[in-house]
């Protein structure tokens, strides 16, 4: 037995063959799947584009060109008369003219407008303007027959402000002597109009008249504007006939003038008659 040629023929037998199939694409399901997909997607994208031209051109169109649009000018502080010729040369129209009262700005001149300056408007927009009729004017009623607090309420209540001054006066403590400016006086509100009140009649001081004549005590009491309003006799010796020698009030005692003052003056006794 020949064991050499046993082994040729088994390594023949595994070398001779079919040759070994290549490996190659397989076509799989997948490629076929997505083409729905992009279908789908064209279509949507279609759909889409379309629906946006009817509706831009058709649906809801573009408004047309609104054509020359002009500058609103500021026409604040003119009179009607300027401020119609800014409008006109600007393309524009003076509209509804409205008014009111202020405190600083002078009658007949524009306070506002609308639409306000440096907007855009069409041709011929009429422009709404607000003119002045300047400042309130009001009088100044009389007070001077009221007190403090009751010509305060008064001038306040009239739209006035009310400042504050005192002096002197023969009218009584805290009565209105005037107004400044006077009352009747006609005044663009707001306004100051000071009050001065009366703080009573000077004062003066009563003065030292013991040990003078009576006659020269009611002559320096009158001068400083004192009544004498009664004069008693004192009995006394010597030297004190005719003499001041008590009276009331004592002396340095603040009085206004017209108070009434009391003296006391030396007497010698009556002698009896016989």
């Amino acid at each position: 037995m020949r064991l050499g040629g046993s082994l040729a023929r088994r390594r023949g037998g595994k070398s001779k063959g079919k040759p070994p199939k290549k490996a190659g694409k397989k076509k799989g399901p997948s490629t076929k799947r997505s083409m729905p997909w992009l279908l789908v997607a064209a279509l949507a994208l279609f759909g889409w584009g379309g629906g946006y031209i009817v509706a831009t051109q058709w649906v809801f169109p573009a408004p047309e060109p609104l054509g020359d649009l002009f500058e609103i000018p500021d026409v604040r502080g003119l009179g009607l008369a300027s401020a119609r010729e800014r409008l006109a040369d600007a393309g524009l129209q003076l509209g509804v003219i409205d008014s009111l009262l202020h405190p600083s700005v002078p009658a007949a001149l524009i306070v506002g407008q609308a639409p306000l300056a440096g907007q855009i408007a069409r041709p011929e927009t009429e422009i709404r303007v607000t003119i002045s009729l300047g400042p309130q004017l009001r009088s100044i009623p009389d007070v001077t027959q009221l007190d403090e607090a009751g010509a305060r309420i008064v001038l306040e209540s009239s739209g006035f402000r009310v400042l504050l001054d005192t002096a002197q006066a023969e009218v009584p403590r805290g009565r209105i002597i005037e107004t400044i400016p006077p009352a009747d006086s006609i005044l663009a509100l707001p306004a100051d109009v000071r009050m001065v009140v009366s703080t009573g009649p000077p004062l003066v001081l009563m003065p030292l008249v013991l040990g003078l004549e009576e006659h020269e005590a009611v002559q320096m009491l009158d001068s400083l504007g004192l009544v004498v309003a009664e004069t008693a006799e004192v009995f006394r010796f010597g030297r004190d006939q005719g003499i001041v020698v008590e009276q009331e009030p004592a002396a340095d005692t603040e009085l206004e003038r017209g108070a009434e003052v009391r003296l006391s003056v030396g007497r010698r006794a009556r002698q009896r008659e016989q």
